[in-house]
């Protein structure tokens, strides 16, 4: 593999980042009957493309091919002044993992959370997800919390 570069995206990068989006998901299971709605995934494009979204997305590209994906956000907290950085989603393409595609693509999150002035920089995975994992215990620490969720009922 060539060298790997990591740049936020553009308009033009939709057909080729569409693919690595569809892969991230499926490998969460909202793909088939529970895919995201595609007004999810339109939205959260023209998100990435709006300079007053908290919400930012980096591509890995070596040899003109896309070969993974990161989403960041940042955000407030209770415990710090300076905010913080949650890296959402990293997705490399099967034939990318293991060739330092995820960690230049958590490398520059962070760079780019040092450049904003965030404090730190946290993510999330699956206790099952062993291969991210791996990567992630050298890379970062495991803060030993549990994520809990409830979803939001609205109205209708």
């Amino acid at each position: 593999m060539t060298q790997i570069h990591i740049r936020p995206v553009t308009r033009g990068d939709f057909a080729a980042w569409l693919p690595l989006w569809d892969g991230y998901n499926a490998f969460y299971k909202r793909s088939g009957p529970t895919a995201l709605p595609a007004e999810i995934t339109r939205t959260t494009w023209e998100r990435f493309l709006d300079p007053h979204e908290p919400v930012h997305a980096l591509v890995a590209e070596a040899d003109g091919q896309l070969l993974g994906l990161t989403h960041f956000i940042f955000h407030r907290s209770t415990n710090s002044i300076a905010d913080t950085c949650y890296l959402q989603d990293l997705f490399t393409t099967e034939a990318a993992r293991g060739k330092g595609v995820g960690s230049a693509l958590i490398a520059a999150v962070h760079d780019r959370a040092r450049l904003a002035g965030a404090g730190r920089v946290y993510w999330q995975t699956h206790d099952g997800n062993s291969v991210a994992r791996r990567l992630y215990d050298q890379v970062g620490e495991n803060s030993g919390f549990i994520v809990y969720r409830k979803l939001v009922e609205q109205p209708i």
